[in-house]
């Protein structure tokens, strides 16, 4: 699927829609009614402590439970999140990298104990098991920011996890390498291309060298190694990406590996369109966005995506309805089975336009392939930064062409007049909204949890998977153990960084050029220029990602566009504490904190750092929040002391910086 040995109608790609909130129960309830709608496939979404190895109690989780997916602390969530689904049937994806060798094991342990209950052989129940963990940690350090352990454990983590797969469970795809987040960071085409390529080469190599898996059997493997990519508006661009995609891989697995059989070295992908490329400004506009998106990925036979998951339109506003979710569904339904599109064999074969514009792509990431491959590989691109440096730049690029008009944005910097929305009217609920007592729950629920197992044997599975993390030895199988104890996600992960430590991935930020020859920018820093002599020291500002939120990007321009303008910029990267960020606000001495929260736990982690800048003495310090947050969340952050609040259609960077420097002056008693 979907390549048809004849002249039939296509069969039509996996549907699925991104999908988890609040609890297990709750996500239970809303994967069964929309495969009840005609969605073929699961897209689990996890929330943002699961995602990153943390249990509901830790105090960087607060704020952050159940907020954009379902938390999973134990088998037991795994159990009720899939009550009622036989897993033998189902087509799971997992959007899941740092602990996917732990979140594969529930599930694996789940499909046991359905084969269990049923009385059904286990070996033959999970060797039906299909669907993807994404499990692609090159990218989160590049861009996602869910990594947990280093570079060199992590990899491990991933090697594991394939060798155990394709000897245990043949139809799963162990990693989806993920493009999709390369994009949302910055990611030319050609980049996007060139990074995906180079993870699956530091990947395969690994497996190949690690000498779990028979030579003649890395077929095998590279037939189960799936693809994740983003698809943009400029869908002739992007449908031309993914036919030099295609090339490439074909190219680099039949060369690099020796895979003879044409089958095996089919790209195999599945596509989410871009969701931070929606706006908040006239959201309607995201609907014909999103089905031309759709378009890139599915009109071109010979690149088709084998799964596709539409974003809702209003994902820029909050988090979706089930309604909104179900709109995105039927687009895909309509061009799948009331279009002719899959009658046709390619329509775009023999295209010179095309081809050309592919040759573009493909000679371009060539180049860059090689580039990584010099500096030794895709793990060494990113522990040097290279890689995150050339997407921070390429990112800015990308802004500055939105802020001089060079890249329209309809709504947002052309045709902006807009008449009001009856999608967004007065008394509309226009997105869903997660209950605070959703996390109270959740820490309830696991306290319950551990006083009722077995400690002695949740002691013992946690020192043999230690142990096992000290060898080279594959650790699936501890992890399995662990999972039927009834360890936690947190436990799992806190044992791993006692053995592999953690990591903090390069910023990309400090190697990112400045945007010289920008009249506005010169303006700007200017009046920063004259407020340094008026105040008698260098302006401070210092831009925090507080929480799990690892989504940096915003704040990574922030950050470029405030050291253009000429302001000393404190900048530590993602996963702060609020205690973290007052006490480096103190210290430094900064006359700004500019925050950034994209997940939806503003009002619980932003008020707390005035709080404990306010305990400190250091008050007068003005803090400002960036990130989706609805107007009146946006009322009761000013409320509780915030000084300003932007939203994306805030996208004037250096206007921004011009207001932070007259909100200096302004705290400062300058005129």
């Amino acid at each position: 699927m979907p390549y048809p040995s004849d002249h039939e109608r296509d069969r039509p790609w996996v549907m699925r829609t991104y999908a988890g909130h609040s609890s297990a129960a709750a996500s239970n309830e809303l994967y069964r009614r929309n495969l009840a709608k005609g969605q073929t496939g699961l897209s689990v979404a996890f929330d943002l402590p699961t995602q990153t190895g943390y249990d509901p109690d830790h105090q960087l989780s607060r704020g952050e439970v159940g907020k954009v997916g379902v938390p999973v602390s134990h088998i037991g969530d795994m159990r009720r999140l899939f009550d009622g689904i036989p897993l033998a049937e189902a087509n799971t994806s997992m959007t899941i990298n740092a602990p996917a060798m732990w979140l594969l094991a529930l599930y694996v342990s789940v499909a046991r104990e359905q084969a269990e209950a049923e009385g059904r052989d286990v070996d033959e129940v999970l060797a039906k098991l299909t669907g993807t963990t994404q499990n692609d940690i090159i990218k989160e350090y590049l861009s996602r920011g869910t990594y947990i352990f280093p570079p060199g454990p992590s990899l491990r983590l991933i090697t594991d996890m394939i060798a155990w797969t394709v000897h245990h469970v043949p139809k799963w795809n162990p990693i989806n390498i993920c493009s999709y987040h390369l994009q949302e960071a910055g990611a030319t085409p050609t980049q996007e291309v060139a990074y995906a390529l180079c993870t699956a080469i530091a990947v395969l190599d690994a497996v190949r060298d690690s000498g779990q898996v028979d030579p003649a059997d890395m077929g095998k493997v590279v037939a189960r190694i799936s693809f994740f990519v983003n698809a943009g508006v400029r869908f002739v661009e992007e449908m031309s990406k993914m036919r030099a995609f295609t090339a490439l891989w074909d190219e680099i697995t039949r060369d690099r590996y020796g895979v003879t059989d044409p089958k095996a070295r089919r790209l195999r992908y599945g596509v989410q369109v871009n969701s931070l490329g929606l706006t908040e400004a006239q959201p309607e506009n995201n609907v014909q966005r999103i089905v031309l998106e759709m378009l890139a990925v599915s009109l071109s036979r010979g690149a088709r995506a084998r799964a596709i998951q539409l974003p809702a339109w209003n994902e820029a506003l909050g988090l979706p309805r089930p309604w909104d979710q179900q709109w995105a569904l039927r687009m895909q339904q309509v061009l799948a089975f009331e279009t002719d599109l899959l009658e046709y064999e390619d329509i775009f074969d023999g295209s010179h336009v095309i081809q050309a514009k592919v040759d573009e792509i493909t000679a371009g990431a060539r180049e860059e392939i090689a580039r990584v491959q010099d500096v030794g590989g895709a793990v060494a691109a990113v522990e040097s930064g290279y890689m995150k440096s050339q997407l921070v730049g390429s990112l800015a690029e990308y802004r500055r062409g939105m802020e001089n008009g060079e890249r329209v944005l309809v709504g947002v910097n052309k045709f902006a007049t807009t008449e009001p929305s009856p999608l967004q009217a007065e008394g509309a609920k226009a997105i869903e909204t997660i209950d605070p007592a959703v996390e109270k729950d959740a820490v309830a629920a696991l306290e319950e949890w551990r006083g009722r197992r077995d400690s002695d044997a949740v002691e013992r599975s946690l020192a043999t998977l230690k142990e096992t993390a000290r060898t080279s030895a594959n650790l699936f199988e501890a992890t399995v153990d662990c999972a039927r104890a009834g360890v936690t996600t947190g436990e799992w992960s806190g044992a791993l960084r006692e053995v592999f430590g953690e990591y903090r991935a390069p910023t990309g930020v400090s190697a990112t050029a400045a945007g010289g020859g920008d009249p506005g920018i010169e303006r700007v820093r200017a009046r920063v220029r004259a407020t340094e002599a008026e105040l008698g020291e260098r302006l401070r500002i210092l831009v925090g990602k507080p929480g799990l939120d690892g989504h940096s990007n915003g704040a990574e321009q922030v950050a470029v566009r405030a050291r253009d303008v000429g302001f000393e910029v404190v900048y530590q990267g993602i996963r702060l504490t609020p205690e973290q960020i007052t006490a480096a606000a103190v210290q430094e001495g900064v006359h700004v904190v500019g925050l950034s929260v994209l997940s939806g736990s503003h009002l619980e982690v932003v008020p707390h750092v005035v709080d404990g800048l306010r305990a400190a003495g250091a008050g007068d310090v003005p803090v400002i929040v960036g990130g989706i947050i609805p107007p009146d969340d946006a009322a009761l952050l000013t409320e509780r002391g915030i000084a300003r609040v932007f939203t994306p259609k805030d996208y004037e960077l250096t206007d921004i910086m011009d207001g932070i420097v007259s909100l200096i002056r302004e705290r400062h008693g300058l005129s």
